[in-house]
């Protein structure tokens, strides 16, 4: 049995809508900071390695959900910036939809009889 504060897989085909939530939420961000906000806002119970979170927001990008900027991040350093699109913002809101759609659907069967 997992305590609460121990680490829990992120469900398939929810990491897109926790990016884009986050970027929603907090506003254009670079992946790093992302990972750390969705680990935050999860109280440690979700973390995003590095080999998903690249690759989904590769995803996102070419799909046209954020645009992503190459910024200064120090001498000689540089982050990428991601930043919310409209697309990506109705992308987000029929995610959730269908999240809690979901949800609702598994909770009815596992509820005791």
């Amino acid at each position: 049995m997992q305590s609460e504060n121990s680490r829990a897989e992120i469900p398939p085909g929810t990491l897109e809508m926790l990016i884009l939530k986050t970027i929603r939420r907090l506003g254009a961000m670079h992946g790093y900071g992302i990972a750390k906000a969705i680990q935050q806002s999860s109280e440690d119970v979700l973390r995003v390695e590095e080999g998903s979170l690249y690759p989904a927001l590769q995803r996102i990008l070419i799909k046209g959900w954020v645009t992503a900027e190459w910024t200064p991040s120090g001498p000689k350093r540089r982050s990428r910036v991601y930043q919310l699109t409209p697309l990506g913002r109705k992308r987000l809101e029929a995610e959730i939809s269908e999240y809690r759609r979901v949800a609702r659907a598994i909770e009815q069967v596992i509820q005791p009889a």
